[in-house]
């Protein structure tokens, strides 16, 4: 008589953190984290408002001239404008902790490791990517542009237009820096993997061309592959971290989740799996 083999355990998904909250615990924290990014952004920008006229002076620099303002009160509103948004570059370290520090309860131990190892690198590539959109591409594209029909048109910009442009460009080219890092993230918690990127390389390169042509401001063909040229290339550095870095994932037991209502049912730990 022949024994039957017993059968075999199935990997056990790893447990949560034991500190689960509640639905008001959950919106207590955000309120707490909302408060620290409002304050970090209010000091930042109040930083930022004792330096504005040397920021305008750097940020103007590849234009070679002064740029005029139109209304009375044009100046008023870029000083603000120009305060806030170099308040939030300055905050910006705070900002990706209280929104990390926010949703790493939800994760399991190993992803929150790999969350806070990443978050030096988040602001590294960020800052890149905006001296990139500030020191290599903005100076093609204002030659560009203030010599595009420069026969027949006099170029005479207004500080407002072209502070908007600016700050669309450095601000967007950053986070899309973020780009492999946020992928080798994914890769680590085994949401995405590398065979499955590269599969999608087509479609990738079409959503690129897409986002390159929203954040030019110019459509020649030049001005584009400024743009794409990176944005391909750090998709191609994502590819390859995934095949590095990933790792499947263990499926939740929602069981396990405290939602924040009614009595814990979640004393019997599972007695079906013999």
């Amino acid at each position: 008589m022949t024994q039957a083999l017993a059968p075999i355990p199935a990997p056990t998904p790893e447990e949560f953190e034991e500190s689960r909250m509640g639905l008001l615990d959950h919106l207590s924290e955000l309120r707490d984290r909302m408060i620290w990014i409002v304050a970090a952004l209010s000091i930042g920008t109040i930083i930022s408002f004792l330096f504005v006229t040397p920021l305008l002076q750097f940020i103007t620099a590849p234009v070679g001239t002064k740029l005029q303002a139109l209304g009375p009160t044009d100046t008023i509103g870029i000083f603000f404008k120009v305060g806030f948004a170099s308040g939030a570059v300055f905050a910006m370290p705070i900002l990706v902790y209280q929104i990390v520090a926010f949703i790493a309860p939800g994760l399991y131990p190993h992803e929150k490791r790999s969350l806070l190892i990443l978050m030096p690198g988040i602001m590294v590539l960020f800052f890149t990517g905006a001296a990139f959109a500030y020191f290599i591409m903005l100076p093609v594209a204002v030659g560009f542009l203030q010599n595009f029909l420069g026969t027949v048109i006099k170029q005479e910009w207004t500080i407002d237009k072209y502070i908007g442009f600016v700050t669309r460009i450095v601000f967007w080219i950053g986070v899309f820096f973020e780009t492999p890092l946020v992928i080798a993230f994914m890769a680590r918690i085994g949401l995405v993997n590398g065979p499955q990127l590269l599969s999608y390389w087509r479609q990738a390169i079409v959503i690129i061309s897409v986002i390159a042509a929203i954040i030019t401001p110019t459509v020649d063909p030049v001005n584009m592959a400024i743009v794409m040229g990176p944005l391909i290339l750090l998709f191609f550095m994502g590819v390859g971290l995934a095949y590095i870095l990933y790792k499947p994932r263990a499926p939740r037991n929602l069981d396990e989740m405290d939602w924040g209502g009614g009595d814990d049912s979640g004393d019997d730990d599972g007695d079906d799996d013999e």
